[in-house]
């Protein structure tokens, strides 16, 4: 039985843009191996993954939007080779076009909002159709794509039938909330008229807004993003204040069976097994050999520092920054070489193309979507460079120290929670931060990676050991998101180690979700210490207005 149900716009690998992807292809997997089965549950676009799958049809249905009614199936991946149960909802005339968000020239597709309200209310009558004894326990919203998931439990008659199933809402990027103009209220499922204050933020349509209110839960991913929407979230910051009672957050893991350096297919040579007493030796000679691969391919002399960046080339990233950057570290003498991974705005593109022409040997891109290059860039990149605007939680930090990735980041959300600085005086330190968005920053941020390799590989090494060593696996945040089910008065169970796996025959009488012991590392809230339970779920399920 299906406790809970991941519903969002992105699952790795069938549709990924962003972290999103990565995580709720990760979540579900890692909850279910944990003894609580869980779905996810996303819309059928016309990718090439999706098309490669067998589907199996397990629903049939129609919705209304505005005086049309729109037919739609639920589709079961079949096998379950993601290792959880995997669901698309096929919605003709909506998601059978190419791209998840953009067509192929890169423009939106102008009908988005129509494509999320219905795909919200296509899964919503879905979970109806469960017998009630079936249905999941908890319904898991991410982002905006199904952030009136929360609202239309609670206020429309359509979907009255899960008035009572707790629904919790994670932000991964809270800079695009799905606001939309009132003009387009015809095609909104039918809701409760005393309740039209649940969906207005500043005179319009706010999904975002109205999950943080109706979310019997409001997680983020990482504490130091949970605080920063507190003082900056595009207009929602009174909002986050006043529902702070329910809100958390959870740093994201990544899933180390595919992000493995010993076992990775994607990269030209693998960490060897061995025992701990020749660790550092095994380690360096597993970044010698994947660097000089790199530097052969894109032209750069082995003995000076690489520095990498991969990821989208957009304003929140902080790539627009980059170009300037290594243009005023070169021309100040400074040494190593530039690598770049990505595509996004065609401006820092043609930056990239152009450097790559002009600092031939020291500075080369390629403009591309490419996961097997990147991970090959994390094997054989000396350090990678974050510079973030915003930065909920990040990942490619994670996925570098896994790969022995020294990284350089900006102080901001989660790359403030996982990267502390070698200068703290603790003696954690996982790579170098820099506070300011400026180009005196980044450059004084480059120079202290390239000093400290090539006067002192001893820290290089001790610190390499160190970051390969971080467990920034599931099964953490896993248990930290059981909390918060348990908080909100989800009766997950645990299904037994002495029983049958999830889809391997009747299953014993699961035991419930224990209650991690004190000295495990709590869920943050950041009005609060520690994760006190309430007296009753209603608590839980406050509203504020705005």
């Amino acid at each position: 039985m299906i406790q809970v149900l991941h519903i969002s716009a992105e699952c790795y690998p069938a549709a990924k843009t962003g972290g999103l992807g990565d995580v709720v292809g990760s979540l579900p997997k890692y909850m279910t191996q944990a003894g609580v089965m869980a779905a996810a549950v996303i819309p059928k676009y016309a990718l090439k993954w999706i098309h490669s799958r067998n589907w199996e049809t397990v629903y049939h249905g129609a919705i209304r939007s505005d005086w049309r009614h729109i037919p739609f199936s639920v589709q079961q991946e079949k096998g379950n080779s993601l290792g959880f149960p995997f669901f698309v909802v096929d919605i003709p005339g909506l998601y059978d076009r190419p791209g998840i968000y953009n067509d192929p020239s890169g423009y939106p597709y102008g009908d988005e909002i129509e494509r999320y309200l219905v795909f919200q209310q296509t899964v919503l009558q879905w979970v109806i159709s469960f017998p009630e004894s079936d249905r999941p326990k908890v319904l898991h919203a991410h982002d905006h794509h199904s952030g009136l998931i929360p609202f239309m439990c609670k206020h429309s008659p359509d979907f009255r039938p899960l008035a009572n199933m707790p629904t919790v809402f994670t932000i991964h990027n809270g800079q695009y909330q799905g606001a939309f103009s009132w003009r387009s209220h015809a095609i909104l499922p039918y809701y409760d008229a005393w309740a039209r204050g649940y969906l207005d933020w500043n005179g319009a349509v706010n999904p975002m807004a109205a999950a943080v209110k109706c979310a019997w839960a409001v997680t983020t991913v990482s504490n130091s993003y949970l605080y920063e929407l507190h003082q900056d979230s595009r207009g929602l910051e009174p909002l986050f204040r006043a529902e702070w009672a329910k809100e958390f957050g959870i740093i994201n893991g990544i899933d180390v069976q595919v992000w493995d350096p010993e076992t990775d297919p994607a990269i030209q040579f693998q960490l060897e097994k061995g025992e701990k007493d020749n660790q550092a030796e095994r380690i360096a000679s597993f970044k010698k050999k994947n660097k000089k691969v790199l530097c052969e391919w894109f032209g750069f002399p082995e003995d000076q520092p690489l520095v990498s960046f991969i990821g989208r080339m957009v304003s929140e990233k902080g790539s627009d920054l980059l170009p300037d950057a290594y243009k005023s570290y070169i021309h100040a003498g400074g040494a190593g070489n530039f690598l770049i991974l990505g595509t996004g705005e065609s401006w820092t593109e043609d930056q990239f193309r152009s450097m790559s022409y002009h600092y031939r040997g020291r500075v080369n891109a390629v403009i591309d979507y490419n996961e097997a290059l990147a991970h090959q860039i994390y094997a054989g990149s000396d350090f990678l460079i974050m510079p973030s605007r915003v930065e909920p939680c990040g990942l490619n930090q994670l996925y570098a120290m896994r790969y022995g990735t020294i990284p350089i980041v900006r102080s901001i959300g989660g790359l403030k929670d996982t990267v502390p600085d070698i200068a703290e005086p603790d003696g954690h330190g996982r790579g170098i931060r820099f506070d300011h968005f400026s180009l005196d920053d980044i450059g004084y941020a480059i120079h202290r990676a390239a000093s400290m390799w090539g006067n002192e590989p001893g820290i290089v090494d001790v610190l390499r050991q160190r970051i390969m060593a971080v467990d920034s696996s599931w099964e953490r945040a896993v248990q930290q998101y059981f909390n918060v089910y348990q908080h909100i008065g989800a009766n997950i169970k645990k299904v037994s180690s002495k029983d049958p796996k999830p889809g391997q025959g009747e299953q014993k009488s699961p035991e419930p979700v224990k209650e991690a012991p004190k000295k495990a590392e709590k869920v943050s809230n950041p009005a609060r210490k520690s994760l006190r339970a309430k007296k009753s779920p209603t608590k839980a399920k406050k509203t504020t207005k705005p």
